[in-house]
């Protein structure tokens, strides 16, 4: 096993400040989250965590230096000279303290842990604050899932994945990207999304509204226009005799969801040409006169 003052890089006679500033500068250095997929560097962090587990604890350094303890911190067994010793057999003297102590040695072999007095009573390691972002997404991001890259207060960037069919308000977690602490897990950071409002789409639940404006030739005759989706510009053919307020359904063009994809629900609304046509004027003239209709009674306003 490793020396902890060697692993530490620094003299037995160390005080403990410097012992917590060696510790510190090594775990800046190593930390798993400033060296991801880095093995190496993960198994030395490793170590150094254990020697200021040990050295940074004045009660654990002075029983590893009076030879109580080994640098994993298990009970090491008084030995006594006994005629005919020796291998791997108990070797203590008549004190019943010596007896548990190889005993509590025994228990710890073969553990990933040393099992000892003092591990067990201390208390789980402090998790650093979870840091809150807000992140900027189009409406067709959020529908449609995107990756976007952000900057942490840190100067660190990454890659944000959001998924399909995501919306305004929902918050992301990126585990282990908030504040560090020492000797302890890194917080996590929150992204809240932030759905920018779209042109001419809205969106309610999996569906996708459009009012889409039409001419009076179109509404009347009816025929096939180009309207855009979310995810494209298709073909949707207009019943002759639309009128505004139709409303007509592109399936599969909303919002996916667990069950599949919503629909775009597509609603008209007729769009006069500009006045002063006088041909117009003069054609709606006469066939109004031969072709009167009451559009208000049947809502019941008079």
């Amino acid at each position: 096993m490793d020396d902890p003052y060697k692993t530490l890089g620094v003299a037995r006679d160390a005080s403990q400040e410097q012992i917590k500033s060696a510790y510190r500068k090594l775990a800046r250095k190593l930390h798993p989250d400033l060296n991801p997929d880095n093995r190496q560097s993960e198994e030395k962090f490793k170590k150094v965590s254990g020697a200021y587990d040990l050295l940074g604890d004045p009660a654990k350094r002075a029983r590893f230096d009076a030879g109580e303890i080994d640098a994993n911190g298990t009970e090491r067994a008084r030995q006594s000279h006994r005629p005919g010793g020796g291998g791997e057999g108990f070797h203590f003297g008549n004190n019943a303290d010596d007896i548990f102590a190889e005993l509590l040695r025994r228990r710890g072999k073969g553990r990933s842990k040393p099992w000892s007095f003092f591990d067990q009573d201390e208390p789980a390691a402090a998790k650093g604050a979870d840091q809150q972002y807000s992140l900027k997404i189009t409406l067709s991001e959020a529908v449609m899932g995107a990756t976007k890259r952000i900057t942490l207060p840190n100067g660190k960037s990454l890659d944000v994945k959001v998924p399909p069919g995501s919306k305004d308000g929902a918050t992301l977690r990126l585990k282990g990207q908030g504040n560090k602490v020492l000797g302890g897990a890194s917080g996590d950071a929150l992204v809240e999304l932030k759905v920018e409002s779209h042109p001419f789409f809205t969106r309610e639940g999996d569906d996708i509204l459009l009012t889409l404006p039409v001419t009076l030739g179109e509404a009347v005759l009816g025929g096939k226009i180009t309207v855009p989706t979310i995810d494209g510009k298709v073909t949707l053919n207009i019943p002759a005799g639309a009128n505004s307020g139709t409303t007509l359904r592109l399936k599969g063009k909303g919002v996916p969801s667990g069950s599949g994809r919503g629909d775009q629900r597509v609603t008209l609304k007729v769009m006069l040409p500009d006045a002063g046509d006088s041909a117009l004027e003069d054609f709606v003239r006469k066939w109004s006169s031969q072709h009167p209709y009451d559009v208000r009674s049947k809502l019941g306003i008079v």
